[in-house]
Order: structure tokens, then sequence, then C-alpha cells
């Protein structure tokens, strides 16, 4: 009897142990994802050829804590000579290249423009996906790179999309030099654990206990990565910059009510625009003018 009972459990505990390693590699280990969406608008297809041929150059920062992987950041500077630079995140299994509408947006403003690809990501060294954890201490990293060599005198926003939203809000938690001004979010989830049970959820039907806690934990020790502390509620919570909160009202992937949690945490000044009829990652395509003219007036405001 208690030798059933013991190889039952046993049995229990390999399945959920294997269950957790193959999520782990799923949703961690960089890789072309069936799940996500491939199709760019036309605006989208221009904006990525502008980028091509705009006058850019290659930075190069090493990833806090693996020396010797490289990330790679493109530098668009500005028509006009500035001081003012904005730092863009990308999402989840993205490219800076992918970024190429908002670079366009920020530099067609008159900012100089820094587009890094995330570890693991485009043209950076990795072997996981960090969802913008790691990742925050990297951004430190640039932010310090733009202040080293567009002076002492830049001013500097940061602005993310999805997984670089929540890369934005990562980082607005960390201490940063006093040429940050703002950051601007847009359609970022509130944990990384909270996105892994949003998406066992809707694709699998899968609850949050006991996967999830059990895909993290496992992250956690292959990468040596605290996933478990990437929450937003916690970040957001030591930050007094300014900061522009954005999310489709359709947002299916990133459910639009972590915007409003988000939004409560952080103690500086701030706004929210929840956006009618944007899907996930969608505002700017959506409602482009208005998109455009609300992050230009917050910038704005603190880019003075």
């Amino acid at each position: 009897m208690w030798w059933l009972l013991g190889g039952l459990v046993t049995l229990i505990v390999v399945a959920y142990c294997a269950a957790c390693l193959y999520f782990y590699n799923f949703a961690f280990v960089p890789s072309k994802k069936s799940f996500l969406g491939s199709g760019n608008t036309r605006q989208e297809r221009v904006d990525k050829d502008w980028l091509q041929h705009v006058r850019k150059q290659t930075w190069h920062e090493s990833a806090t804590g693996h020396a010797t992987w490289q990330l790679v950041a493109d530098y668009v500077p500005a028509t006009h000579k500035t001081t003012k630079t904005v730092v863009v995140a990308h999402g989840y299994m993205n490219t800076k290249e992918d970024m190429a509408s908002y670079i366009r947006l920020f530099h067609d403003a008159g900012y100089n423009v820094l587009a890094p690809d995330d570890r693991g990501h485009g043209q950076s060294d990795g072997n996981y996906i960090g969802y913008g954890w790691p990742d925050r201490l990297d951004y430190r990293g640039w932010i310090k790179q733009v202040i080293t060599r567009v002076g002492p005198n830049s001013k500097i926003a940061m602005f993310g999309v999805s997984m670089g939203g929540a890369t934005t809000m990562y980082t607005a938690g960390l201490k940063l030099p006093h040429q940050v001004k703002a950051f601007i979010e847009d359609c970022g989830y509130t944990s990384i654990a909270d996105e892994l049970a949003a998406k066992a959820q809707s694709m699998y039907n899968l609850p949050r206990w006991p996967l999830v806690p059990g895909v993290i934990a496992t992250a956690s020790v292959i990468t040596h990565n605290n996933f478990a502390a990437a929450k937003t509620s916690s970040t957001l919570a030591r930050n007094r910059r300014p900061m522009l909160f954005i999310h489709g009202a359709k947002d299916d992937f990133v459910p639009t009510k972590m915007v409003y949690a988000n939004y409560r945490s952080t103690r500086g000044p701030k706004e929210l625009w929840v956006v009618p009829g944007a899907g996930h990652a969608k505002s700017l395509a959506t409602h482009p003018a208005a998109y455009k003219r609300r992050v230009l007036n917050f910038l704005g405001q603190y880019f003075k």
C-alpha cells in the first residue's frame, strides 16, 4: 500500500517537473512562437524600410551579469543636434526593427532614439527571454551610455511596448541618473506570473496554480534570475518620475485590466489613456494621429 502511494507521489512530482520544464522551454527559450502574429500594416512596412535607410550608428553594451553576452542597439541621431533622447524597448520575440514606427515617430519629433535588441533577441546574445526583468539592468547601462556619448546635459525618456512596456516599468524602479525625465509604457503587464497565467488560461484553459509558480521557479533556477520578484506593483511604488500609461481597450494578449493596476501603483505624475478599439500593441496603428499627439504632448511637458 505504502509503496503504491509512494510510487504515485513520485509519478506526480516527475510529471509536474516535466510540465514545468516544457512550459519553461515554450515561454522562456528564444524561438519562433506560433501564437504570435506576424503581419505588419502597410505603414509598419514603410517605416521598417525607412529604418533600414536612415542614418544610424551601432552601439554595444555588455549584458549585466553576463559579461560575454554582447547586446546591440541602433542609435538614430536627430536631424538637428539635440541632447534629448528616447530609449525604446521592444516586445516579446520582437527586435529593434519591429520598433521602426515608434523610432520614426520620435525621430520626426526631433529626438535622438536608441533602440536596443534585448538579450536573446535580434542581434543581441543570450539564451533566454528575460521578460524585461534582467533587461531592466541592461537598459540602465544603455541610459548611462547615452549620457556618456550625448553628454551630461542629456534629457532622457524611456518608452516601451508590450514586454517593452513592462521593461520600462521595471526600469522605473531602479536608481537612475537624474537625466532620466519620464517614462511611457504601452500595454505592459503587471508581472511575468500574471502574464503567464493569462496565457495559460486563454491558450490551454489551465489554472494559474500549480503550473505558473512552478514555471517561474524553473526559469529562476535555470537563468539565475528571481522572476517571482518581477512585479510592477513593487517597482512602480519606487518610481517618482512622470509616466504615461497606454493600453488598447480590446487587448486580449495583455488584458486591459492590468493597466489600471499599473496606473495605481506608480508614485509620480501620471496619465492614463485606454485606446478605444485597439488590440494588443495596436494603439498607434488604430489611432495614429491621437497616439502621436498624446505621446509628444506628454514628452513636451518633461523635455523642456
